[in-house]
């Protein structure tokens, strides 16, 4: 499935996402962060994952589709990109609309409850613009 209109489709996200947190990893190349290994992103379905630095599923291949989550990751409370050089594009349901957001290299993201995580691609872009 290709995302036609991705700029647009960020811009949607980024309104959608307002109380979700944003974090930042120290940029420690070629490192892990909350237990994700670099150069993988990581999920974590529960807060108690979390704060114990225990991932349930990571992904790290490039590709130019977004692929549908498995039983691990799919509703993940935290996602985390230790990646230095790839964004990742996530899409999530809120309240049964389809929306794509983009992650920046060494960055992670906390989800509501009322946001679900479906789908990942990572991508070789360094930021988001």
């Amino acid at each position: 499935m290709r995302i036609p209109l991705l700029k647009r489709t960020f811009a949607m996200a980024v309104a959608m996402v307002a109380g979700t947190a944003v974090f930042t990893a120290t940029p420690a190349y070629a490192s892990s962060y909350k237990g994700c290994v670099y150069p993988r992103v990581c999920f974590y379905l529960t807060d108690a994952d979390w704060a114990a630095s225990s991932p349930t599923a990571a992904y790290q291949d490039v590709t130019d589709v977004i692929q549908n989550l498995g039983s691990k990751s799919r509703g993940a409370t935290h996602v985390m990109n230790t990646r230095n050089d790839d964004r990742v594009i996530l899409r999530y349901v809120s309240y049964g609309v389809t929306y794509y957001e983009c992650l920046e290299p060494n960055t992670g993201r906390s989800y509501p409850s009322y946001l679900t995580v479906t789908g990942i691609m990572i991508q070789t872009a360094s930021s988001c613009n």
